[in-house]
């Protein structure tokens, strides 16, 4: 089963979603016309909202920290509310973070050089009141965007919002209370110190075989590859071993130590030990508590009724209905609204991937931050730019529609979703989505 199709009228006024098959026989006999390929959506030529009926359309939200479940649950008089289009929002969240970091390290890389440099600002910086890291900002900007959307072309008259709270403390420590909360887990302590306590002044890994004196905060899961600086993540390891697990987790370097040696037994047991111990990262919680309050303001000034809803109350309401996991499928049960939900659990949501419209730097760097080259100022070449929906009318690709990757001559590349074709001319390109700073599948 698929999404049923976006209606406008002749006004460009939402008008309920209507089924495919009804949609293809409304384009056939030429009383309506496409209007968007994804989501699709139909505009009608003889029609207005005044001539229309419907019913009560509700705008579901299931937030996330790397897809957020979307859905439209229609109140039906005699099917009562069921799902009618779903969709899934994959973030950037990671990405933006990851460019953020390698931006930090070539500009700190430049400043250690002597060379020419940006002087440091963070003495001179005041933040906003609701300021947001950027890529928790990016997954507050791209829900709202898709919520005003989804009233622009469906006739939404509520909202419901799945307002989860994760507390982390409680994660770590079923048992806490009182006091227990203004104490942190290192109260007291400051972490160094702390760690070198835990382990007894002695590398985790070899228990001072390698002889090595100098002793350093390691991250079982490696800071590069996004592990976090929680206590839990982290433990005092010897500079020798230190070097020798590199850019590893503990259970890697684990797999690919031998067993020759005291040294390298002892090294073996200790990481593997290290690695069941270490607790799964709450970096996804702490992204989802940060969202959460600004989205909800966001949906209470668009002046519809809000629901909220809990986690819990979200899982209750699909195991009762004996439907499966899914982010889409969860959206479709926040709140009360959804203790009844009808849904076919086949249906295919839309998967809508945010890409961005392209990044502001011009300069390509080498692994060592200093420029290599640069980019055109422009972000199109002969009317088309990277992400623009289009089908091909001549060549070796003709026929075929996809996802446009412009480059700045006459040979571009297209996306398929079955494959990559490269050496497409524009001259044989028709447009029939611009870019819109998502990738639809």
């Amino acid at each position: 089963m698929s999404n049923r199709v976006f209606v406008l009228d002749t006004n460009r006024n939402p008008l309920m979603p209507t089924h495919s098959a009804r949609a293809r026989q409304l384009l056939r006999s030429g009383r309506a016309s496409v209007f968007r390929k994804a989501p699709f959506t139909i505009i009608l030529h003889d029609r207005t909202v005044e001539e229309s009926e419907a019913q009560p359309v509700r705008a579901k939200v299931d937030p996330g920290s790397r897809t957020t479940g979307l859905a439209l649950v229609a109140d039906f008089a005699r099917q009562g509310p069921t799902a009618v289009w779903a969709g899934e929002l994959h973030h950037r969240g990671e990405a933006i973070r990851k460019a953020l970091a390698d931006r930090r390290a070539h500009r700190r890389n430049r400043r250690a050089l002597k060379t020419r440099y940006r002087k440091p600002r963070f003495l001179n910086r005041r933040r906003p009141e609701g300021w947001l890291p950027p890529s928790v900002r990016h997954r507050v900007e791209t829900t709202a965007t898709w919520i005003e959307r989804l009233r622009r072309w469906s006739p939404v008259t509520a909202l419901s919002l799945e307002r989860a709270k994760f507390d982390t403390q409680l994660l770590e420590n079923p048992d806490i209370e009182g006091a227990q909360y203004q104490q942190g887990t290192l109260a007291g302590y400051e972490l160094r110190e702390y760690l070198l306590l835990r382990h007894a002044h002695t590398c985790a890994y070899c228990e001072g075989l390698s002889g090595d004196p100098v002793l350093e905060r390691e991250h079982v899961h490696p800071a590069s590859r996004g592990g976090s600086d929680r206590v839990a993540n982290q433990v005092i390891a010897c500079r020798t071993c230190n070097a020798a697990k590199g850019n590893r987790t503990a259970g890697e370097w684990a797999e690919a130590l031998k067993r020759r040696t005291k040294l390298e037994r002892t090294r073996k047991a200790n990481a593997k030990a290290v690695q069941a111990g270490q607790r799964p990262s709450l970096k996804d919680a702490a992204a989802v508590n940060a969202v959460r309050n600004a989205l909800a303001e966001r949906l209470r000034a668009t002046g519809l009724p809000v629901e909220w809803g809990t986690g819990g109350r979200t899982k209750f309401n699909r195991v009762r209905l004996g439907l499966p996991k899914a982010h889409w499928i969860d959206a479709a049960c926040v709140g009360a609204s959804g203790e009844a939900v009808r849904l076919d659990p086949g249906q295919r949501p839309l998967a809508i991937a945010a890409t961005g419209h392209g990044e502001r730097r011009r300069a390509l760097l080498d692994r060592n931050g200093f420029p290599r080259g640069h980019k055109p100022r422009a972000r199109s070449f002969r009317g088309f730019r990277t992400g623009d929906r289009v089908k091909v009318a001549g060549g070796k690709a003709r026929g075929r529609a996809g996802r446009l990757g412009i480059r700045f001559r006459p040979s571009f590349a297209l996306d398929t979703g079955r494959g990559r074709i490269d050496g497409v001319h524009p001259d044989h390109l028709i447009v029939q989505q611009r870019s819109d700073g998502y990738a639809y599948a």
